[in-house]
């Protein structure tokens, strides 16, 4: 919404108006493509009167008679560029909009430069859209794909890390939080862990906040855009986690079809690339090899099929992939069975009564073939996304790596000794072993005894392992006073379903001999345990001692005791050093 509101030179579209938009030109850098384009197709652009979408560092070719909106973030080589853009008169006139708050002293060097370039007529409007955050899906956002690193846990948990690089890491994160409140239009009331880097993202989130509440004629959280908040009655819970209470689950490997997905491929900002394989059947002895082709496919809001089955486990997706596709092959048919009949020649009359009932059926056909080719669409790209992940399932053995690892988070008894899993040649990379010792390792109450571990790491470093992660983890575990009292992940364990039902057997496109038909247990991973009693007021010694922070309250009391006893009804869960899509499944199945 905010989106539209900009492209539409920050008025409200109007619903009813069937006026041609305003045409125009976007120009964006690479924060304001990310942000873009999870959210709005080409398509939705073009509609709201966006003929071209240029970045703002290539080359650009005047276009004196239309008006330029640019969404960007305020940096010193962005405000350069769009100075550069005043002085050539590149276009009729300017929306400028930051993605980010933009500095007085910056604001003033455009100023200076509309003087100089006799521009300042045709600078329209500038605004801060506090927008500088990618929402992925309707109810999950991330902070920034361009310099993610910057923000990631390594960065934060860096032993040689600096005061000034934790306080800049700090200041990011906690901006585009802020952006995130700014939009929602929502003052939450914030929880956080002790002593971790939640807590300072805390402290510094309150403070900004709180500052922006009191300069009342300025404040972002009065008047219209309140009202917009669709929590304006109650205020949300704000959870702020550190990913170090829990390093198992981002290294635990998956079984649900949008975690393999992020997992397996490389699948960003909503769009997973592929390769395709080349064919080698027909290629000629002493050819050379075909290149390979790289396909990107966009899994959005709009595709059904992904909505409803990214939280499925992966059997349960190839089984409703083979069904979609014989639904669609049976609608098919009809639609050739009535153009045959269409097609009866002469005069007799059973061809006539025939035609006359046919046409009623014959028009609901037609109107219904763009449906039917965006399902095509679909079901081929899932097909080819499935059978993607499909191939590193049976290479890998990752139902294998899944179904151990729960075990060992459960503290169920193991059928197979570890050493023989990462001793296997067959079963997986170097890097699922890895993570497969990891979990073994963080999850054990007590560490292995060194002779023990010498084994372990020897089997390791055989398959061609970096030990890297493991002397971190070492250091992590004896530092982490978690250690006292391992995370405890329930303890049910993923039953085998017996192999794929006859459907996957018969004609299907999916050749699933041999892969574990595994089905989840519902339970609860630790940060979903967390908001449980953070939500829900229960008391609990994983979270009594977590800090309570309220921007509205006038003295910034450190109370943890809550002021409203009544549970929230609406919460966000920001993981400070980075959450993944198995936690983001297991809240909205929390949630279900």
């Amino acid at each position: 919404v905010a989106l539209k509101r900009m492209l539409n030179f920050n008025v409200p579209p109007v619903k009813n108006s069937t006026g041609e938009p305003v045409w125009k030109v976007l120009i964006y850098d690479r924060f304001g493509q990310d942000i873009i384009s999870p959210l709005l197709s080409v398509k939705e652009l073009r509609d709201m009167g966006i003929t071209l979408h240029l970045l703002l560092h290539s080359d650009r070719d005047a276009i004196p008679d239309v008006p330029a909106v640019y969404f960007v973030m305020p940096t010193e080589e962005n405000i350069d560029r769009m100075c550069q853009d005043l002085r050539n008169q590149l276009y009729e006139s300017y929306y400028l909009n930051f993605i980010s708050a933009i500095s007085r002293s910056k604001l003033e060097d455009i100023a200076n430069a509309a003087i100089g370039a006799n521009a300042v007529t045709q600078v329209a409007k500038v605004f801060d859209q506090y927008l500088n955050f990618i929402t992925l899906e309707d109810d999950m956002f991330v902070l920034c794909n361009q310099n993610k690193e910057l923000v990631s846990y390594r960065a934060i948990n860096r032993p040689d890390i600096t005061d000034t690089e934790m306080e800049t890491i700090m200041d990011t994160i906690v901006d585009s939080l802020f952006c995130f409140f700014v939009t929602l239009g929502a003052i939450p009331i914030i929880r956080c862990s002790r002593g971790t880097a939640a807590e300072m993202v805390a402290v510094k989130l309150d403070k900004k906040l709180r500052e922006n509440l009191r300069d009342a004629r300025n404040s972002l959280f009065t008047g219209d855009t309140l009202g917009a908040g669709q929590f304006s009655f109650q205020r949300p819970l704000l959870v702020l986690v550190d990913r170090n209470i829990d390093l198992a689950t981002p290294l635990h490997h998956t079984w649900t079809y949008q975690a393999l997905v992020h997992d397996v491929l490389d699948f960003h900002l909503n769009r997973v690339n592929l390769e395709e394989s080349a064919g080698t059947e027909n290629t000629p002895a002493g050819a050379r090899p075909k290149k390979k082709n790289k396909k990107s496919y966009d899994l959005t809001i709009s595709d059904k099929f992904w909505q409803k089955h990214k939280g499925s486990p992966f059997p349960e997706v190839a089984e409703s992939v083979q069904q979609e596709l014989e639904s669609y092959r049976a609608q098919e048919d009809e639609v050739k069975r009535l153009k045959s009949i269409m097609g009866i020649e002469g005069e007799d009359e059973g061809a006539i009564s025939m035609l006359s009932d046919n046409t009623a059926k014959l028009t609901s056909a037609v109107s219904s073939l763009p449906e039917l080719l965006e399902k095509k669409r679909l079901i081929d790209l899932h097909t080819n996304v499935a059978t993607a992940v499909l191939e590193h399932i049976k290479s890998r053995k990752l139902d294998v790596y899944f179904e151990y690892e729960e075990k060992i988070m459960s503290k169920s008894t193991l059928d197979k000794s570890l050493l023989d899993m990462i001793s296997d040649p067959d079963a997986g990379t170097p890097e699922d072993k890895m993570r497969l010792f990891l979990i073994y390792y963080i999850s054990s109450s007590q560490a292995p005894s060194e002779i023990d571990l010498e084994q372990y790491k020897k089997a390791l470093m055989d398959a061609g392992c970096n030990l890297a992660p493991l002397s971190y983890i070492k250091q992590w575990k004896a530092f982490t006073k978690m250690a006292s009292a391992p995370t405890s992940y329930g303890n049910t364990t993923p039953k085998p379903l017996g192999l794929f039902s006859r459907v996957m057997n018969t004609g299907s496109q999916f050749v699933m001999e041999g892969v574990k038909n595994l089905v989840l247990k519902q339970q609860n991973l630790p940060v979903t345990r967390i908001l449980d009693n953070l939500m829900e007021m229960k008391s609990n010694p994983e979270t009594d001692d977590y800090r309570y922070f309220d921007p509205k309250m006038l003295r910034g009391s450190d109370s943890s005791v809550p002021r409203n006893k009544n549970p929230f009804q609406e919460a966000i869960v920001f993981v400070v050093g980075g959450g993944n899509y198995i936690e983001y499944q297991n809240l909205i199945d929390y949630v279900k």
